[in-house]
């Protein structure tokens, strides 16, 4: 992997009216042709997005949007479309051509991106085709641009650096928990659902995390873990597991040596420890005839050893029988009626930003749906939950 994955990026949502020069605005900041432009009104239906290194930004997911005024029925499944969209916004960029609307926005649009609590600029485009006069009337915080000319994109991208968080501020996946110097064993299964010739995303972003932190990183196989252990002639700072074999590697590992897993490093990287810590009380009173939702952020073709959709069942129907209802989504699908269930399992997020992560879990508190991830699940089922949290709890 030579690119920064999506999940990593900024993402910048561009919405708007029809035809009020979002696309185009794409186009200026990408400094290329990523969206369709037209002068027809409703020529972008589906969010479109551009992977990019926006200096002085760095890694950045431009995301384009339909209308916020669409009509029709499409057009009301195409605002739902992009409503969801500012469900992963880092940044929300407000986009018109009409001085008027500056600061009078549509209120159920700044509801929600208040209820985001990022920040948003206001883009006035179009300016080429004002008079002087209209020019003066442009509040002084709204960044004016003309997609024609070129005029005002520099200063838009010198606001958006300005109005985003930094890089180094943004949080660990294991690195902050060590020492420099300190030594971290990954036990890494390289099951028929492991990807050929490759590490999963959260193994190679947990060994470069160990990296940049200076810390040292030993990866081995599950079969290779106790000779590893007798070798090392001194005890690893922290062993980390994934998440399906953590009864075998429990068993191995010493109970004074710290352990954890993937997918609970991700539980705080990408989302809310302690609301997830939260929701595994839930599974203590679960009932038998419960309506479970498993939430994966990506698509993949599910195997007979699929951990969502085969295993984190299995583990449960074994303690609470056959009459356990469950339903799927994935990607960036996620069900609008979530009080209907009694418990979410969440994937650890790997394939999408920190922001989309924390926003299902806001709409999911706001339901009072108890909520877990892969990792903190089957540590509970395990008996093992109190060890695996332990050196995330101890920092």
């Amino acid at each position: 992997m030579n690119r920064a994955p999506k999940g990593n990026r900024l993402h910048l949502v561009v919405v708007g009216r029809r035809n009020v020069g979002k696309s185009s605005l794409i186009n200026s900041l990408a400094n290329q042709e990523v969206s369709l432009v037209s002068d027809v009104a409703g020529t972008t239906t589906d969010p479109v997005t551009k992977a990019m290194e926006l200096a002085p930004l760095g890694p950045v997911l431009l995301i384009d949007t339909a209308g916020i005024d669409d009509v029709g029925t499409l057009g009301e499944a195409r605002m739902r479309r992009t409503r969801e969209t500012l469900d992963q916004a880092d940044l929300v960029i407000l986009v018109t051509d009409q001085v008027a609307e500056l600061g009078n926005w549509d209120p159920v649009l700044m509801e929600q991106v208040d209820q985001l609590a990022v920040p948003w600029i206001e883009v006035l485009t179009k300016v080429d085709s004002l008079s002087p006069e209209e020019r003066t009337a442009i509040p002084q915080e709204v960044v004016a641009v003309s997609n024609l000319t070129g005029e005002g994109v520099g200063k838009l991208k010198e606001r958006l650096a300005a109005a985003l968080p930094k890089g180094d501020n943004e949080p660990a996946i294991v690195g902050d928990l060590l020492k420099p110097g300190d030594m971290a064993v990954l036990v890494i299964p390289l099951d028929k659902q492991a990807p050929k010739g490759r590490l999963i995303l959260p193994q190679v972003q947990t060994i470069r995390d160990l990296i940049d932190h200076g810390c040292q990183a030993l990866v081995v196989r599950e079969k290779e873990l106790a000779a590893t252990m007798e070798r090392l002639g001194s005890t690893p700072d922290l062993v980390i597991t994934d998440s399906q074999i953590f009864a075998q590697v429990a068993a191995m590992v010493p109970d004074h040596v710290p352990l954890t897993s993937f997918s609970i490093l991700f539980a705080r990287y990408k989302g809310d420890l302690a609301l997830l810590q939260a929701g595994c009380a839930a599974l203590e009173t679960l009932s038998p005839r419960a309506r479970i939702l498993i939430a994966e952020t990506c698509t993949h073709r599910p195997t007979d050893e699929d951990i969502g959709r085969v295993k984190i069942p299995n583990l449960l129907r074994k303690r609470l029988g056959n009459g356990l209802e469950f339903h799927w989504s994935s990607g960036n699908d996620f069900p609008a009626d979530l009080e209907d269930f009694d418990l979410v399992i969440h994937c650890g997020g790997c394939m999408v930003n920190r922001q989309t992560v924390l926003s299902r879990l806001r709409k999911l508190s706001a339901f009072q749906v108890p909520v877990v991830n892969y990792g903190m699940l089957i540590a509970h089922e395990l008996g093992i939950l109190t060890r695996a949290l332990q050196p995330l709890l101890a920092r």
